[in-house]
């Protein structure tokens, strides 16, 4: 990490840039709204977050000034989008847990019978049953949760003045509100509920007097990017993240298989490669989703610690001043 970061205000900007180049380096080199794709946003965010608590430290701002509470209720709005966040990956358990019983249902049962085949075909009926209840409660997550934090990133500063303010920290929080409300963003419409007529996706970035920038360059450019892919989206909103739409897809490509061979009588499925394949790759879909799903929410375990520790680091350092 450049030491230069966190020395002054420009330092901070060039951070921002350079963290919003790699990803979006990630972005093209991944499907689109992959886990891997998301594990770096949100670490991104992460460092973001950790560079600029110790940012202020080198400013010498004054003590008990509005900057203090400017940074709280930011770091506040971070701390609730989070716990959204938080909230609707782990309601992913129930669905991931419902697909592994489809593969657990063949374990043990080398050949296929109608009867077994009906049983795999209820097991992926109740799993898709999870996955609608899943986005249901996550829509109503977005509507009653993250609509009243107002998450924006077009936000109008149009006096000098006010973005110099506090020795440059007032441009910098403005700079931070922009690109973490389109991290957050990103992440919540991955992980949580996405609307494809929602503004994020029809309105462009409007930066004012930070239009030009390099940062704000390299964030309306991934903002574009993301918007336009999720604009080309076809079928009705819910859950973007690449490895839950991949599993779903992967579960009706069994159903189809077992329904196509229904007639055949009893099947030995383990040798049959269609059958055999499907299961197979449904099972590895599950255990993709899984697996990211506890990342993220390990890597938010540890951001909410860090969200409380800068808090009391700013407070500890006004008060010891």
């Amino acid at each position: 990490m450049d030491p230069s970061s966190t020395n002054s205000v420009n330092g901070f900007y060039s951070f921002l840039t350079r963290g919003i180049d790699d990803l979006e380096r990630v972005y093209l080199s991944n499907n689109f709204m992959s886990i891997q794709f998301l594990q770096r946003a949100l670490s991104l965010l992460r460092s973001f977050h950790s560079q600029l608590t110790l940012l202020v430290q080198k400013l010498h701002l004054p003590v008990g000034d509005k900057w203090l509470d400017e940074y709280m209720d930011e770091s506040s709005k971070l701390w609730d989008a989070c716990h959204v966040l938080k909230s609707g990956i782990c309601g992913m358990e129930n669905y991931y847990s419902a697909g592994f019983n489809i593969t657990s249902s063949l374990d043990g049962h080398r050949h296929l019978s109608p009867q077994l085949s009906r049983q795999v075909v209820r097991a992926i009926s109740g799993c898709r049953r999870e996955a609608l209840g899943l986005e249901e409660e996550n829509r109503a997550l977005m509507e009653t949760r993250i609509q009243p934090l107002s998450l924006r990133f077009d936000e109008k500063v149009s006096i000098e003045s006010k973005l110099n303010g506090f020795n440059g920290f007032r441009g910098v929080l403005y700079a931070m509100r922009n690109v973490s409300s389109l991290l957050l963003m990103i992440l919540l419409y991955g992980m949580v509920y996405c609307w494809p007529e929602s503004a994020f996706v029809r309105g462009g970035y409007e930066g004012c007097l930070f239009f030009g920038s390099a940062f704000m360059i390299s964030t309306a450019r991934l903002q574009q990017r993301v918007a336009t892919e999720i604009g080309q989206m076809s079928g009705r909103p819910g859950v973007l993240l690449y490895e839950f739409r991949r599993s779903k897809m992967a579960m009706d490509e069994l159903r189809g298989e077992l329904e196509r061979r229904g007639s055949q009588g009893v099947v030995d499925w383990e040798m049959e490669g269609g059958i055999r394949e499907r299961v197979d790759n449904l099972r590895a879909c599950f255990v993709v989703l899984r697996s990211g799903a506890e990342n993220i929410v390990a890597q938010l375990d540890d951001f909410f610690d860090e969200i409380v520790e800068g808090r009391k680091k700013l407070l500890d350092f006004c008060s010891h001043r």
